[in-house]
Formats: structure tokens, C-alpha cells, sequence
């Protein structure tokens, strides 16, 4: 569960930083936007669980991941372009592994599996929701289309589905649901259907 959780802080740092850089900010603030999108969902998590220390107060190996992937996120922006479609990919994995991760922290604290599903999508979107109102962007999670908060539901489901048949490989089959919904929704333009409700007329 901490593997998935770093790697999760990382991810989510890495597509953090490239939404600053996308908005022209210097280093301290791709570093604060890197910062707020990585540990975000999880601080919101565990103010929810009532669970404290939060998390990475307790573990401040979780900053130093952030910091990593900024600094790789950093030096991949002085050789190449980073494109729009580099920050959604990085989101979607993100999103996969918080919203496991979350969901295997809610069960861990005792919450039946309904709350650990929401808490492991809160822990994906909230990041995320945070980095795009810094940077002046509707939140991915707000959007039509693209199903964004509806893979990290999937993906926790199956997971829970899994855990008590095969545990081993139930996370990475779950963050590998969220992960490829995600990519698919943002290759195909997948949706759920809008609900088109016609304003009034006078």
C-alpha cells in the first residue's frame, strides 16, 4: 500500500508540475502546484477518516516524492515539449493509483466497502480538482465526458471484487481498470450520457 501511495504522490507531481508549466509559473510555483495536486486527495482522506497523523506528516518521504517527480517533470520540459495529452496521460495514472490506495486505506481503518469506494476516489480527484482551480482550469472531474471520477469508482470496485480471491494482484488489476477507462475515455472521447435539461422560456 505505501509502494502505491508514492508512486500515486509522484504520478500525480508529475502532472501537477506540467499544469504550472503549461501556465508559465517558475519553479516555486510549478513546485506548489506539484505539491497541492500529489498530497491533496490524500489529505482530504484522512481528514475524513478522522485519521491522523496525516499522511505525510507522518512520512515525509511522501514530500521527497513530490520533489522527484517536480525535478523529473523539470528536466523533461528543458529537452522536450510537454504537451496537453502528456498531463492527462500522468493524471490518468495518478488517479489509478490513488483511487486504490485510498480505498485500501478506508478498508484498512475498519469503513465498509461503500465509504471505501468514495474515499478511493476522493483521494483520485481531489489532487486533481485542486491543481486546476489553481490553475484557472474547470476541474477534469466537472467536465462532460471523458469519464474521469467513474474510472477511480470502477477500478475500486473491482478491486474490492478481487481482494478476497486473489489479494496479491487485486490492486494492480484495479489500478489497471482505472487507468485503461481513463486512456480509453480520452483516446475515444468516451462519455456518460449528458443530461440535456432546456432552460426556461419566457
Amino acid at each position: 500500500m505505501r509502494l502505491i501511495d508514492l508512486l500515486g504522490v509522484a504520478v500525480f507531481a508529475i502532472s501537477g508540475a506540467l499544469a504550472g508549466g503549461r501556465k508559465g509559473l517558475d519553479l516555486f510555483g510549478v513546485t506548489v502546484i506539484a505539491m497541492v495536486t500529489s498530497i491533496g486527495g490524500g489529505t482530504l482522506r484522512d481528514l475524513l477518516l478522522d485519521r491522523h497523523p496525516i499522511f505525510w506528516i507522518a512520512d515525509p518521504s511522501y514530500l521527497w516524492a513530490v520533489l522527484a517527480g517536480t525535478a523529473v517533470t523539470v528536466a523533461y520540459t528543458r529537452l522536450w515539449i510537454a504537451t496537453r495529452k502528456a498531463l492527462l496521460i500522468a493524471d490518468a495514472f495518478g488517479l489509478a493509483f490513488f483511487a486504490i490506495g485510498g480505498t485500501q486505506i478506508a478498508l484498512q481503518v475498519g469503513k465498509p466497502p461503500v465509504i471505501a469506494v468514495l474515499m478511493g476516489m476522493t483521494t483520485g480527484v481531489a489532487g486533481g480538482v485542486l491543481r486546476d482551480l489553481l490553475s484557472a482550469e474547470i476541474p477534469l472531474v466537472l467536465r462532460p465526458g471523458r469519464l474521469y471520477a467513474t474510472a477511480a469508482i470502477a477500478g475500486a470496485t473491482v478491486f474490492l471484487l478481487l481482494r478476497s480471491v486473489a489479494p496479491a494482484v487485486a490492486p494492480w488489476i484495479g489500478m489497471s481498470v482505472v487507468a485503461g477507462i481513463r486512456l480509453l475515455a480520452i483516446r475515444y472521447e468516451l462519455s456518460l450520457p449528458v443530461l440535456a435539461v432546456p432552460p426556461d422560456t419566457p
